[in-house]
């Protein structure tokens, strides 16, 4: 039987929050539980606004909380290669095109005459680039998943299982709502060679992760990874989607809400029980 496998992979972008806290502890506690692992990934892929400063800020708050885990970490940066890879075979399947659209075409194309669907990357693109051929790809283009060509490709659709209080169950994806809801989403942003959705899914496969555990928010991307890991013959995870930590006025907490961060929790004397106690565990 394999080893159960949990992550928790922050972005070196700012302060780890509550929320943060929240989630890596569940993770931590759910594969000790099973008698597994929790993995540490720094998501660094975006260079420009990932610091080591805040990497090393993360390293320090996570054992400050008591919560271990295997070394050396994984790194997105040094995995672009891998990426490219699992990009060049969604390619060869003639399930990718080249888009040039910035946000204010997409917005144009979007303007009428109704409001634009709102999918887990924002309104649903229109398909303006869809059937340029990858001959034409650029350096300025971003490379999308052509939705209705990925779904022709499987036939039969995955399901996948979720155990958080949420989501609790067995969900079959749907074709009408991938297309819908979804669209044509960036596999590839023009600026780093990949995107959150296909590296999450090449990283998760890579470090035999056996249960995703991240924030209700990330729910609607589930869908796109579960088809993801289907066209490229990787195996799927469990899923576990926990509550989100708020605010007192109920608004989810983001890394900008320094008075929340860790590190002042800690430079005020609070405890790591102190921190659980917040979060409600």
């Amino acid at each position: 039987m394999a080893e159960a496998r949990t992550r928790f992979a922050p972005s070196p972008t700012g302060p780890l929050h509550l929320g943060h806290a929240f989630s890596a502890l569940t993770a931590f506690e759910r594969a000790r539980a099973a008698g597994g692992r929790m993995l540490l990934r720094i998501e660094d892929i975006d260079t420009a606004r990932c610091k080591p400063a805040w990497e090393a800020q993360i390293f320090e708050d996570l054992a400050w909380l008591g919560i271990d885990w295997p070394r050396p970490v994984l790194r997105q940066s040094t995995r672009l290669p891998a990426y490219a890879a699992a990009l060049g075979r969604l390619a060869a399947m003639g399930l990718t095109y080249p888009c040039r659209c910035r946000r204010a075409d997409i917005r144009a194309a979007l303007s009428a005459p109704h409001a634009p669907v709102l999918g887990p990357d924002g309104p649903v693109y229109p398909g303006t680039c869809r059937g340029r051929p990858m001959a034409e790809a650029g350096p300025d283009d971003a490379i999308r998943l052509d939705m209705r060509a990925a779904l022709a490709r499987l036939g039969p659709l995955p399901a996948f299982t979720d155990t958080g209080p949420a989501h609790a169950g067995r969900h079959d994806l749907r074709a009408e709502t991938l297309v819908d809801t979804v669209g044509d989403v960036v596999l590839a942003r023009r600026d780093i060679g990949t995107s959150y959705h296909l590296a999450v899914v090449v990283d998760d496969a890579f470090q035999h992760i056996t249960e995703v555990v991240r924030g209700e928010d990330l729910f609607p991307a589930t869908p796109i990874h579960v088809l993801l890991q289907a066209l490229l013959g990787l195996p799927s995870p469990a899923y576990h989607h926990h509550r989100l930590i708020a605010d007192d006025t109920g608004k989810r907490l983001a890394k900008r809400d320094d008075a929340r961060a860790i590190a002042t929790w800690r430079a005020e004397g609070a405890t790591p029980a102190d921190i659980r106690r917040l979060v409600g565990l």
